[in-house]
């Protein structure tokens, strides 16, 4: 299948574009990061909701680097939390702490409460240069482990426990993480529609425009 776009995923975590990347394997478009590309500015996250910072990065993205962009803003929400660390689930240790730092906290925080409800959320936004995006959201509930367990996955993995597969994430295979994930469903979703996404995606992408010659018209 002849490939039809670069999409460029809004990140520079390596973890979450395998994860991505795996999705949307069987679809003709090439992924690839921020790590492909020079600097761009910095863009905070400040939005007040999952959607707001998924469209946020996706949009600007896009308009720096000139090709469709995807984002995602993920975050877990504890029910004995009060629902954070919500939105600033990877900034909840401090802007440069580690996985393992932000899970630690994580678990300080809950004690030993007996209520360790919880749920991931995902919003992904696919956006153009020119603004216009997509949207698409999901969940996936479960509950916070007393202690971390697993090596696989990144964030909260080791602490989120999955009581289907009656392990924590971080001991799912990358495979079966997609299957019940709130990315993995939010990514579904987009699959299930990529030929409509694909003419989308074709309709609103800026055309190159032809550039005249600037001497004589034999010259050209």
């Amino acid at each position: 299948m002849p490939l039809l776009t670069i999409l460029v995923l809004a990140t520079r975590n390596q973890g979450k574009t395998d994860e991505i990347r795996e999705l949307l394997k069987e679809y003709p478009i090439e992924i690839r990061n921020l790590d492909d590309f020079g600097p761009i500015p910095k863009i905070v996250e400040n939005g007040a909701t999952f959607e707001a910072n998924a469209y946020k990065k996706a949009a600007l993205t896009a308009r720096y680097l000139g090709f469709p962009a995807i984002a995602d803003d993920s975050g877990l929400v504890v029910e004995a939390l009060d629902g954070a660390p919500g939105v600033y689930s990877a900034r909840y240790a401090g802007e440069d702490a580690t996985d393992a730092q932000r899970c630690q906290k994580l678990l300080d925080e809950l004690g030993d409460a007996s209520n360790r409800k919880a749920h991931f959320e995902c919003a992904i936004s696919l956006a153009v240069p020119t603004g216009p995006a997509l949207s698409y959201s999901a969940e996936c509930e479960g509950l916070i482990a007393r202690q971390p367990s697993g090596n696989n996955g990144f964030g909260y993995d080791p602490v989120f426990y999955c009581p289907e597969f009656e392990k924590t994430f971080a001991e799912l295979s990358m495979e079966e993480k997609s299957r019940v994930s709130h990315r993995g469903k939010a990514f579904r979703e987009l699959c299930a529609e990529f030929d409509n996404v694909l003419a989308w995606l074709k309709r609103h992408m800026p055309t190159a425009e032809p550039v005249g010659c600037m001497g004589d018209r034999n010259d050209c």
